[in-house]
């Protein structure tokens, strides 16, 4: 309990003492804290170095040395600007999100609307996301919702879910994802790209030449609740701002073949990663598990599963 207490006040004076204020700083000075962090992150204290250099390795493996070297420094050059974001993000209002995360085809919005049926809304740990996960209530009538893992930090779980929530979002616990289609054909948004916690409850799928453990929880929602699927395509256009592109992959997910949707997804996140291979997340353990050895009858009865659930009527 005591330990407990120290924890929640000790993340209470960070959030209050620093991280609040710095918040309320025009982006332009913060973007000067962003420049010293690059410096820190990739010299002084290189961080995840070596998660990076294997993650790249494997990514661009007929990339020379240079390359990834050069890819490795401009995603330090993005991570820094992106930590500053996130603070920015804290207490950023709706005129500036909505400046700075430019929907380039508004008119999707109507389309969806008018589909009249649940809305799986796909992206990846792909340029600002914790923008998108904001401005998503902005730009939908509909009611929205971001599935996510809280953080193991009780206060700082509860204060940046209260500063995603403000303009209208409702953050859903994934172990508890259901609540968010409760209401009437919500908007959920989920970050599909993030490895799973096992590799035998996934599929192994082709991704940046690597046969690559992807989470079913997009597909298995899709067709639970009879979503249409869309993909929000982020690009970056200057520092601090975005374009967004959101795209309908499938309007009746019901459709597909088994695996089908997840590779839909899973290849426009590997072009947006080509089109600029330095803003992805590189510091995460994207291929820490092994396929296993028996995958080929774990696949079949995953399959079966699928298909007795969803397509026994087919």
């Amino acid at each position: 309990m005591v330990a407990r207490q120290i924890q929640i006040l000790s993340g209470a004076l960070l959030y209050y003492g620093l991280v609040l204020p710095l918040s309320y700083l025009p982006l332009r000075i913060l973007y000067v804290l962003a420049d010293f962090l690059f410096i820190i992150l990739r010299t002084i204290i290189p961080y995840r170095k070596r998660v990076i250099n294997q993650n790249l390795q494997i990514a661009f493996p007929n990339s020379s040395p240079e390359e990834r070297k050069q890819i490795r420094k401009d995603f330090y050059r993005y991570f820094s600007n992106l930590l500053v974001e996130s603070v920015k993000n804290l207490s950023m209002s709706k005129k500036q999100l909505l400046e700075r995360m430019h929907l380039e085809n508004p008119e999707i919005l109507e389309e969806i609307k008018a589909i009249n049926k649940p809305i799986l809304l796909v992206a990846g740990h792909y340029n600002n996301w914790e923008w998108l996960i904001t401005a998503q209530a902005l730009w939908f009538k509909q009611p929205c919702f971001g599935i996510g893992m809280p953080l193991s930090h009780p206060f700082w779980n509860q204060k940046l879910t209260e500063r995603r929530e403000r303009f209208g979002l409702k953050v859903v616990h994934a172990q508890n994802y259901q609540e968010a289609f409760e209401a009437k054909n919500p908007i959920v948004l989920v970050l599909a790209d993030q490895a799973p916690s096992s590799p035998t409850e996934c599929l192994w799928i082709a991704f940046l030449h690597q046969n690559t453990p992807v989470i079913f929880g997009p597909e298995y929602i899709a067709n639970k609740f009879d979503c249409c699927v869309v993909f929000a395509d982020i690009k970056h256009s200057k520092r601090g701002y975005y374009n967004i592109n959101i795209e309908v992959l499938v309007k009746d997910s019901k459709t597909l073949h088994y695996q089908e949707l997840t590779r839909m997804h899973v290849q426009k996140l590997e072009q947006q990663i080509k089109d600029n291979p330095a803003r992805w997340l590189w510091s995460h353990k994207r291929w820490k598990h092994k396929q296993p050895t028996n995958w080929p009858e774990l696949s079949a009865t995953l399959q079966q599963k699928f298909h007795t659930k969803f397509r026994n009527n087919a």
